[in-house]
């Protein structure tokens, strides 16, 4: 009997089933992050179109990062994100018809409109936001993950952020309380090298940012956010410290192929730079390295790329077709609960109702 031909041991077949499945979750990474490449490129059309009003960032260039990051996540633990949020939105599970019609600002969104961009948040997939301030999802979070210890959950937290939120004071007030209280939380970094146009290392005194977490005695590393595998691998490995309670700081080193936001043409760029950028775009990098090895054929990266278009067309129509909210509604989700003496003033109304009028005859 030849070789080929004897039937496979127990340990053989195992390692043929690793491959396949390693093989499987490759092609599911790369049709994960094509959606989100074809999310935010028709919801760059629908600004200039403009269908999608007031500040749009995009996470064109960080699909790896995302899928990665998400990969570790269980369905009950939680998300906080900054305002670069979309591409998260849509890889949590969110249906991408509600994530385009909250950036159309209406009420099928998934925060009915009032939100917009930069405040996604659904509580069904425990997306809880999408912060437009710099940093102001990094104490919330992390108020979460105590919510979580103190109830006793096995739960964690993910924080994302970018690099510049490094520098402000809530981001080291954060990590030493939850160092100090062994608060379940993963701190990720989005380092994508610049704050808006500033570079990290003209910025930050320590310009490897996972170096951070040492103040604290927090476990760190830093990874490279091009490669979805070695993202989903260290981010399997903070989660795992989380979930143990111990929290854990990881610097995913990305790109973002546009500029800060929408509005920005990034002419601090110079032409060798955007040149190695394109070079390193992470999606058309999977998509060769599945053709290369044979999991993948040109026509079947076909069918996936009109599959995405397909879906994302379907969402703008979606978004398109849904009402605008009423202003009746502005003030109705200011607070949880009923709340004594909530302003309720629209814009052009009186700071003060006008005087009563006295009834005819009285003095």
């Amino acid at each position: 009997m030849s070789p080929a031909a004897r039937p496979k041991g127990p340990r053989a077949a195992a390692a043929a089933a690793d491959t396949t499945a390693e093989h499987q979750r490759l092609v599911d990474f790369y049709r994960r992050m094509l959606l989100i490449r074809r999310f935010e490129e028709r919801t760059a059309r629908a600004y200039t179109q403009a269908h999608i009003g007031g500040y749009c960032h995009l996470n064109l260039g960080e699909e790896a990062a995302i899928v990665g990051l998400l990969t570790a996540l269980e369905p009950t633990d939680y998300l906080f994100t900054n305002y670069r949020e979309h591409g998260y939105a849509v890889d949590r599970g969110i249906d991408p018809n509600r994530v385009m019609a909250e950036l159309y600002g209406r009420t099928d969104g998934v925060s009915k409109g009032w939100g917009g961009s930069m405040h996604m948040f659904d509580t069904a997939h425990r997306l809880l936001g999408g912060y437009g301030i710099v940093g102001g999802q990094v104490p919330v979070a992390t108020g979460a993950a105590l919510a979580i210890e103190y109830r006793g959950g096995r739960e964690i937290v993910m924080c994302t952020m970018g690099d510049g939120t490094t520098n402000i004071g809530a981001f080291h007030e954060s990590l030493n309380i939850a160092a100090l209280w062994h608060l379940p939380i993963v701190y990720v970094i989005i380092n994508n090298r610049l704050g808006m146009g500033t570079t990290v290392e003209a910025s930050s005194a320590e310009p490897e940012l996972f170096r951070r977490g040492t103040a604290y005695r927090m476990a760190s590393a830093r990874v490279d956010g091009l490669d979805p595998v070695a993202v989903a691998a260290a981010a399997e490995i903070a989660v795992a410290s989380a979930r143990d309670g111990e929290p854990y700081l990881l610097e995913v080193v990305s790109e973002r192929l546009r500029g800060h936001s929408v509005v920005d043409p990034a002419k601090y760029r110079t032409e060798a730079e955007v040149a190695d950028l394109r070079a390193h775009d992470p999606v058309p990098a999977l998509a060769a390295r599945l053709v290369a090895e044979g999991l993948l054929s040109d026509e079947q990266l076909e069918e996936m790329n009109r599959t995405a278009l397909r879906i994302v067309e379907e969402a703008a129509q979606f978004a398109e077709a849904s009402a605008s909210p009423d202003v009746s509604t502005l003030f109705d989700y200011t607070y949880a609960t009923p709340v004594d003496n909530v302003g309720t003033r629209y814009p052009g109304d009186p700071l003060f109702p006008p005087a009563p009028r006295p009834e005819e005859g009285e003095s």
